[in-house]
This record gives structure tokens, C-alpha cells and sequence, in this order.
């Protein structure tokens, strides 16, 4: 499975969307469902899933789907 297939893995069964729903666009301004549990949970899982440790300011900027993206990526995680 790829990184992207991953990411979006982990999106979907975390905070219960569908993966069409995934874009450059998507933030957590558009699930109700993404609070602050949901939040945590989505990095515990994210971290899990790619064998990363984010940063606390990380943790608090990690808000869009893309947003997303590019702190794996500096983490060495490549999509």
C-alpha cells in the first residue's frame, strides 16, 4: 500500500468520511466530527501508521488534509 493509500486510510476510519472526500481543501472546518478527541486521535494514528514522533507545534498547525501532508514530508515520509 502506498503512503497516499495510507494517509487517506487513516482520514477516513478516524474521522468517518469518505475518501472523495479528501483534498487539498479538506479541513477541520468541514467535519463537525473532527474535535479535539478526534484530533489526537487522528496524530496517534498517523504517527502509528508512518513510525513518526511529531512535534508539539505540529500537533497545534495540523489542520487540513494538506497541512497534513507536507509535516509528514518533513518527516522523511514521501507521497
Amino acid at each position: 500500500m502506498d503512503n497516499l493509500k495510507k494517509y487517506n486510510d487513516v482520514f477516513c476510519r478516524v474521522l468517518g468520511v469518505n475518501e472523495s472526500m479528501l483534498n487539498e481543501k479538506f479541513t477541520f472546518k468541514d467535519v463537525p466530527q473532527w474535535d479535539s478527541v478526534a484530533h489526537l486521535s487522528l496524530i496517534s494514528e498517523l504517527e502509528d501508521t508512518f513510525d513518526v514522533f511529531f512535534e508539539s507545534g505540529d500537533i497545534l498547525h495540523y489542520g487540513s488534509y494538506l497541512n497534513g501532508i507536507e509535516i509528514l514530508k518533513r518527516y522523511g515520509v514521501e507521497f
